[in-house]
């Protein structure tokens, strides 16, 4: 009977079936076999390999303790004696992300095996890790599990076999660039390429370039001692006991709070719903993130005209940048409509 491979899974507090942000902190832990959405990789790994282990850690517990989290599931990882690992998916979730990322990233560096993950495009560990571990492109939430994992399973199955991969072929962001010699040389390709955008037809730039938004910056104000002011973040900031539930994590709204008569934030009436950040000094002193006492100040000393009786909220942690820009469209619009002439706007 052929040896089978060994894989090992890592996974979050989550998809362990433990909990969600109450449970992020759990510290890691192995267990034998499949657990989870391991069993889907099962399925689609095939009989010549087996996932004997999987390794659990809670987001929260691996993104505050880095350096020794690393080490204490590269161990677990490690007495598996796995042939190659496969981490997530994390789709757009930024701290599980970042966690599968360094899980990834340290297999490969320090066990010297292959190891492959799963991620939307703006899941912040991409940026991170995307030139050390293979990264397929994912959907940005887990209803896109069903086409992740076999997206993921050939990927890890060809790399198991020794067998060529690339990002076209493979669906994984690209790691590195290789040199190697063509047959043509630039300028006859670079005429090739134009030849056919000239007539319309389909072709591959060799170097895509980045598409990057240019904003023009706003004139200065000509005298702040008249300008009404609105204050609104992405950290978090909302009344506690959060009435609109925004999410601590993929943010699915933004919320509007009335501070008309409020001179100051206190832990007493509000808090932060960001799962990407130590709550702690936020609570303490909401202030820290949302600087509503300053303001005030600076309105009592006729530094700026007036404050505008709302301030907006919202959470950046894995949040969409599509969701991030309508956000940002709205807000802006009800303030304009208010007539605010600037924003300060915080984050964490």
């Amino acid at each position: 009977m052929t040896k089978k491979f060994r894989l090992v899974h890592y996974i979050n507090q989550f998809y362990a079936g433990i909990g969600g942000e109450d449970k992020a902190d759990v510290k890691p832990f192995a267990k034998d076999g499949v657990v989870g959405p391991g069993m889907a990789f099962k399925n689609a790994l095939g009989d010549d390999s087996e996932i004997v282990g999987t390794v659990v850690c809670g987001d929260t517990y691996f993104n505050e303790n880095l350096e020794s989290a690393q080490k204490e599931v590269l161990a677990m990882i490690k007495q598996y004696e796995p042939d190659l690992v496969i981490a997530g998916p994390a789709f757009n979730a930024g701290r599980y992300g970042m966690a599968c990322g360094a899980v990834a990233t340290e297999v490969m560096a320090q066990l010297h095996i292959p190891a492959v993950t799963g991620m939307y495009e703006e899941n912040p560990g991409l940026d991170m890790y995307r030139k050390d571990a293979y990264i397929v492109a994912t959907r940005n939430s887990a209803i896109g599990m069903r086409k992740a994992v076999p997206v993921m399973a050939k990927l890890a199955l060809k790399l198991l076999h020794g067998e060529e991969v690339s990002p076209d072929a493979d669906h994984y962001f690209v790691r590195h660039r290789k040199n190697f010699t063509a047959e043509k040389r630039g300028s006859a390709r670079a005429v090739d390429m134009l030849v056919k955008k000239l007539k319309g037809e389909d072709f591959k730039t060799e170097y895509p370039m980045p598409a990057f938004d240019n904003v023009e910056p706003a004139p200065a104000l000509k005298d702040l001692s008249k300008a009404k002011i609105a204050l609104v973040t992405s950290g978090g900031i909302v009344p506690k006991g959060n009435p609109d539930h925004i999410e601590s994590s993929s943010a699915s709204k933004y919320g509007s709070y009335d501070i008309s008569d409020v001179k100051t934030l206190t832990e007493e009436t509000y808090e932060t719903a960001h799962g990407g950040y130590d709550p702690a000094y936020a609570n303490e002193n909401p202030n820290r993130v949302l600087p509503l006492d300053v303001i005030r100040d600076a309105q009592a000393a006729g530094e700026i005209g007036s404050l505008h009786d709302h301030f907006y909220a919202t959470v950046g942690n894995g949040t969409s940048v599509a969701n991030a820009k309508k956000y940002a469209s709205e807000i802006a619009e009800k303030l304009r409509a208010d007539g605010v002439d600037a924003v300060i706007l915080t984050s964490t």
